[in-house]
């Protein structure tokens, strides 16, 4: 009888520490717990820690609180002006409320990325098909991306989730077309690049024209001041000369000076020998 308390004893012992087990619940930091009650959710724990359940009645999900990254499949896409491309992106997401993702979702990861999936390529499909290719393959820097995340805002807060980026990893031309495309797009550049050029000609030409034609009307202006102020110099050197003469008192002294003036001219070179007839005007200021 001893013996078989003792069992007893310990098999309720036992049972009580399974029971009692199974009533703590460890939540982690990059989790959130889903406790439901005969399959309903009944509460969520957030904050890493210990919380309890009810034992045969209250069972436990789990659910991650950290950012997931979802890589979509490569499709094809039509651009606004009817060309195929190719897209390859992938997303980063978030569960934010995990009581809406449980009821809309069924607390299923793989439920959740087939709605992003659907979601995220609709929205790229949009966004591309109202751009041209060129225009598409120019926004590869971040432009397609804010655009496919403006298109989709906050549609997804419906199921809890938020999304937080969305990459393009690939978008390229379908192999059999891509060469003739960058053929255009380059025949293209060409033609922008030599209207450019023509049209910097045109307005260098006109820059030189308008520069020498206003350098010919300084000149001129300063060739007309010029023979001005050499015109207004002789006039008042014939009117200091007719001054000059006009006064008996200065006339000899003034035809002495010319004289003089004529003679020095005249003496150039080695030879300094003047030889003057007795009626030279010049001779005559020797005696």
């Amino acid at each position: 009888m001893k013996t078989a308390k003792k069992v007893i004893l310990i098999a309720v012992i036992f049972l009580l520490l399974i029971i009692g087990s199974s009533c703590i619940v460890i939540t982690q930091e990059n989790e959130y717990t889903l406790i439901r009650q005969f399959g309903k959710v009944d509460h969520v724990v957030s904050e890493a820690g210990i919380s309890f359940r009810i034992p045969f009645i209250q069972t436990v999900d789990k659910l991650p609180k950290q950012t997931l990254l979802y890589d979509l499949s490569a499709s094809d896409v039509i651009t606004g002006d009817k060309k195929t491309m190719i897209t390859d992106s992938y997303i980063l997401w978030r569960i934010t409320d995990p009581l809406k993702f449980a009821q809309t979702l069924n607390s299923s990861i793989a439920n959740a990325e087939g709605r992003l999936d659907t979601i995220v390529y609709n929205a790229t499909k949009n966004i591309i098909s109202s751009m041209s290719q060129e225009d598409v393959i120019s926004g590869r820097d971040g432009q397609l991306s804010a655009a496919v995340m403006e298109s989709i805002g906050d549609s997804l807060d419906q199921y809890g989730i938020e999304l937080l980026a969305f990459e393009t990893k690939h978008l390229d031309l379908p192999s059999d077309n891509k060469a003739a495309v960058y053929e255009r797009m380059i025949s293209e550049r060409d033609n922008i690049a030599a209207t450019y050029t023509a049209e910097g000609n045109s307005e260098a030409q006109i820059i030189r024209n308008t520069t020498d034609r206003e350098v010919t009307v300084m000149i001129s202006e300063a060739e007309k001041e010029a023979e001005i102020l050499i015109a207004e110099g002789e006039a008042e050197y014939m009117r200091i000369l007719s001054e000059a003469y006009a006064d008996p008192s200065r006339t000899e002294f003034y035809s002495f000076v010319r004289s003089l003036d004529a003679i020095k001219i005249t003496m150039t070179g080695d030879n300094k020998t003047l030889i003057l007839s007795p009626d030279s005007p010049i001779a005559k200021i020797f005696y």
